[in-house]
């Protein structure tokens, strides 16, 4: 497979995610007009569902890929995922609706553990963290064109088609995958599926300082983007007014994430991911704190929130991919569960808070500037658990773990 085919196969299959989350936003206030929700912050829970399927199956995608290769799980996983979306599209409930949301992200965390380790099975330490950068890029084209497919379909369908819609996306990329993605799992590479080597498996994560602790960090960030993303809808569209032209800003934002991510993936071969990691973590709190700062000091106007938050959402380009290569990069071994417990840590640990930002909308942008702070300022403080103290080393590779898991 060719590498840009590769790098848009690996960000389109990461993708069903945010196409699961980003395209309904325009239909939350319907669905919850049509299945009787009556509190505006409960129908987050269409988002937090998915979210909780996601993070549970991601501890068994891992071992099982690391056990069968990486093919036949993701095929599995995505298979499940185009079944709940159509079955969504004709849920009668707002309670059914929650239990298919759950299922879908039970298959998509096929994608969410197999994308990270056929990138791992292939490259290592500042390669692959250029690589995840350019995967990034791509897959933030679906943020930036999602909500603008949820408007366009409402207005001129109701909120089934969106589940419609969905589920043929994806079956696009099932398709794709099963055609084109090879076996990136060398055969002696493979790991018996037993408690015993599963159980090794996670202690070797878990019990490595560099994995832990930078997806700690990571985990504490990406419940800022999860609390974000819960309440855009409403900052949006509520607290602002921007009404159809909601997706329009949203898509500027991911599109700034966009850019930072291929500007990160060139210069992070010079720089390296600690120095562009770490000044981008202290740039996300410094403009966190300066929104929370204004933010207690009274509204915001739209313009300042625009302009923080696209500064807030250019420096996330430059932590997540880098970050997430760092944890990964002493585990090469064990690509599959290490992506398996660091995704789980991430999504859910991430989701919780995020649910929490979320639920704490009280109409002002004051929690989520709050949330912005405080998980940046946490995740300093991870990073530096991590680096024992010292930021910018700018380290090309981190020593693998070379414990065997058998």
């Amino acid at each position: 497979m060719p590498r840009w085919e590769f790098i848009a196969l690996a960000a389109a299959l990461m993708a069903v995610n945010a196409l699961a989350v980003d395209i309904m936003l325009p239909a939350l206030q319907q669905i919850g007009a049509a299945l009787n929700v009556e509190s505006e912050n409960h129908r987050q829970y269409v988002i937090t569902a998915y979210f909780a399927g996601l993070a549970l199956a991601l501890l068994a995608y891992g071992p099982i890929s690391d056990r069968f290769g990486r093919r036949k799980p993701l095929l599995f996983g995505l298979g499940i995922y185009v079944l709940a979306a159509f079955a969504a599209a004709f849920a009668p409930s707002f309670e059914t609706l929650l239990a298919l949301r759950f299922v879908q992200g039970i298959g998509a965390a096929s994608t969410r553990v197999i994308a990270v380790s056929v990138v791992r099975d292939r490259f290592g330490g500042r390669q692959m963290a250029e690589i995840m950068s350019l995967i990034f890029m791509v897959f933030m084209i679906v943020p930036v064109v999602a909500p603008a497919m949820g408007q366009i379909v409402m207005l001129f369908s109701e909120w089934h088609m969106i589940f419609i819609v969905m589920a043929v996306s994806a079956l696009a990329i099932t398709l794709w995958a099963a055609i084109r993605l090879p076996e990136t799992m060398h055969p002696e590479d493979r790991r018996p599926l037993s408690i015993l080597s599963i159980a090794k498996g996670f202690r070797t994560v878990l019990t490595t300082r560099m994995s832990l602790w930078y997806t700690l960090a990571s985990m504490t960030i990406f419940g800022a983007l999860f609390g974000f993303i819960n309440s855009a809808q409403q900052v949006y569209v509520g607290l602002y007014g921007l009404g159809v032209w909601f997706p329009l800003v949203f898509a500027a934002i991911a599109g700034m994430m966009s850019v930072s991510s291929f500007l990160n993936s060139r210069l992070v071969g010079k720089l390296g991911m600690r120095k562009l990691s770490h000044g981008a973590l202290i740039g996300f709190l410094l403009v966190s704190a300066i929104w929370l700062i204004w933010s207690l000091t009274g509204p915001v106007p739209f313009p300042a929130f625009i302009v923080l938050f696209a500064l807030a959402m250019f420096q996330f380009g430059w932590i997540g991919s880098n970050f997430n290569s760092i944890a990964m990069e002493p585990l090469g071994h064990i690509a599959g569960t290490a992506s398996s417990v660091q995704g789980f840590m991430q999504t859910l640990g991430g989701g919780l808070i995020g649910a929490a930002i979320g639920q704490s909308f009280d109409g002002t942008t004051v929690p989520l500037a709050v949330g912005f702070c405080g998980v940046a300022a946490i995740g300093l403080v991870m990073v530096l658990i991590a680096e024992k103290g010292k930021l910018f080393r700018g380290q090309h590779d981190v020593k693998p773990v070379l414990t065997e898991v058998h």
